[in-house]
């Protein structure tokens, strides 16, 4: 089933705001001005894609990723199923994520009917991280590139993390207070920043 494709309505907005309230931030948005937010729609999809991009570079995700949804087809739970264990792993997954995502595939059912929408970020967090595989990151991400919440700020994110290190801090490392401190000044459009800290140090933009 081909999903349809969405854009945040307060995209705009968030970029005016933080120009205003962070210079440093207002350079980079000029930079990047082509630079969108979208989201296909598909809690599931982005789930497994992000599943799949867990630890390794966005080049190699895409890589795994290009593999893996020619073999799938539509990425839903019935393809992932109808596939062998063999043929997901010479896709480039670890055994440890075909596990992770023959399991997310088996337990979808009880998952696919929730009113995700009528949820706040921590309700949604609470309920992925149940799945076997899903951490507080990919949960993130789900919040970001699906559900386009426009506040999350995913501190395990080591991309948004250099990004933020090679923007405010010549390269140097940050402790998670100094972060921390930096992204005050994007309340409440932490989403949106964060888009723009992936942007600097990744040619090719982030998308799941």
């Amino acid at each position: 089933m081909t999903q349809s494709v969405n854009s945040p309505d307060y995209w705009e907005v968030a970029k005016r705001e933080l120009s205003s309230n962070d210079e440093i931030l207002s350079k980079i948005i000029v930079e990047f001005e082509d630079l969108e937010l979208i989201s296909r729609g598909d809690l599931f999809f982005t789930l497994i894609r992000s599943v799949i991009g867990q630890q390794i570079s966005v080049k190699a995700a895409s890589t795994v990723w290009a593999r893996f949804s020619k073999r799938v087809g539509n990425i839903t739970p019935e393809n992932i199923l109808s596939v062998d264990t063999g043929e997901l792993r010479g896709c480039g997954l670890s055994q440890r994520k075909t596990e992770y995502v023959i399991g997310i595939s088996e337990s979808w059912g009880e998952y696919k009917d929730y009113d995700w929408d009528k949820m706040n970020d921590d309700e949604i967090i609470e309920k992925l991280i149940k799945l076997r595989g899903v951490g507080k990151w990919t949960a993130e991400m789900i919040l970001i590139f699906t559900l386009l919440r426009p506040d999350v700020f995913p501190i395990g994110d080591i991309g948004m993390i250099r990004g933020i290190e090679k923007s405010y801090n010549f390269g140097e490392r940050m402790t998670n207070e100094q972060l921390y401190s930096i992204s005050e000044k994007w309340k409440p459009w932490r989403t949106v920043a964060c888009c723009y800290m992936w942007r600097t140090v990744d040619p090719e933009p982030v998308e799941y």
